[in-house]
């Protein structure tokens, strides 16, 4: 199994998503030409005062153009923020679109020549060419999002996605009226089932009998394919929809079709109106300004966190308005709950879904075991791909 899951990891981006499928014209240049000309997307900050230190220079780097929902925009949506609160104290830039490999690595490398100071990425499948560009940039500070690999000018952030995906699971279960959720998921990584098993754990906790049904797709971000995905769901009686895939397809096949569905990255009642459940929303600004004013005062190191609803990172909301004002309680109500220490959304007994104990009654997993999950929960329908 963790062959596979490393085949997988190796052929995809853990948790960076694609966001939409709407290119913005500021990005219709190649990254590598981008780089290599210097005619970076950049944020306007105000110039500095006479006498006052030039502007840190900072750089983000997208696995996806830069939609108006989605895993990108949460992480522009930072950047922004960022340069808000540190207003002419930095200067910001971002290279939306960039595949991960070669093409990152050489427009990492050119970023660095630039001047850039400190240089953010929003991918898993950044962190080798990061690693080979921070070791010929000693001076340069990298944020390595999503990435497990620190080195003295490496720092690595996360966020517990999972916890959003249980408070998902809770609204869900409240909400099926057959007791049938679909679930279009990209690859079977670890931080995936994560995802999946803690909404299956938390739609079971108030309707135990409901089932999950997953079509895996091999792939982040393709919209036709993920609206397939989730009209075949449906087709076969799914009622409510959640996904792990980059686009607003499943949200626009649900709102087309009359259904609900759990939105990720980003709220997405823009496109989903009616058939928005709710939003687990992934905030990133608050992180983001906090290590460039470390960067401005000198205290920067290298670090690791993994951050989550406490931490304000993850946060569950944005109801649709078919959703009772007593299930959005609830759904508040466990959230404070996990922020507060006093809810675990992987705490025992637990059992996958071919009837093996994985958790004890009274048990809690550890981080360690998260991060290696490789098993489907009890009410997950079908097995791995292989």
């Amino acid at each position: 199994m963790y062959k596979n899951l490393a085949a997988a990891l190796r052929a995809a981006s853990c948790a960076t998503l694609a966001a939409a499928c709407v290119h913005l014209p500021v990005l219709a240049q190649s990254p590598a030409a981008r780089a290599a000309s210097g005619a970076l997307p950049s944020a306007t900050s105000a110039a500095p005062a006479p006498g006052q230190a030039p502007p840190l220079q900072a750089a983000w780097l997208y696995v996806s153009p830069v939609t108006p929902a989605g895993w990108t925009r949460q992480h522009d949506s930072g950047r922004q923020a960022a340069e808000r609160a540190l207003g002419a104290r930095v200067h910001t830039r971002a290279v939306a679109d960039v595949p991960e490999g070669a093409d990152a690595e050489r427009v990492l490398r050119d970023l660095a020549a630039q001047g850039n100071q400190v240089i953010f990425t929003t991918s898993f499948g950044y962190m080798q060419p990061v690693q080979k560009v921070a070791a010929d940039f000693p001076q340069v500070k990298f944020e390595c999002l999503t990435c497990l690999q620190t080195a003295p000018n490496i720092a690595t952030a996360n966020a517990r996605f999972y916890e959003g995906r249980y408070l998902a699971g809770i609204a869900a279960g409240r909400m099926t009226k057959g007791g049938s959720v679909g679930y279009v998921a990209g690859f079977p990584i670890p931080e995936v089932l994560q995802g999946l098993n803690a909404f299956t754990v938390g739609l079971r906790s108030v309707n135990p009998q409901a089932q999950v049904k997953v079509v895996w797709l091999g792939e982040w971000f393709n919209p036709p394919r993920e609206r397939d995905a989730a009209m075949t769901l449906m087709n076969q009686g799914a009622d409510v929809l959640a996904f792990h895939t980059g686009s607003t397809a499943v949200m626009a096949a649900a709102e087309e079709r009359g259904q609900l569905a759990v939105a990720y990255h980003s709220d997405m009642r823009a496109v989903a109106p009616q058939a928005q459940l709710l939003a687990v929303t992934h905030h990133w600004g608050d992180y983001a300004t906090r290590r460039l004013q470390a960067a401005l005062d000198g205290r920067w190191r290298s670090a690791t966190l993994w951050g989550g609803v406490k931490d304000g990172m993850v946060r569950v909301g944005d109801f649709g308005p078919r959703v009772p004002a007593a299930v959005q309680r609830e759904v508040l109500a466990r959230q404070q709950d996990i922020a507060a220490g006093r809810l675990h959304p992987f705490t025992g007994p637990l059992r996958d879904n071919q009837g093996r104990t994985v958790l004890a009654a009274g048990q809690r997993l550890g981080d360690e075991q998260i991060l290696k999950m490789n098993w489907l929960a009890e009410g997950v329908q079908g097995t791995l791909p292989r």
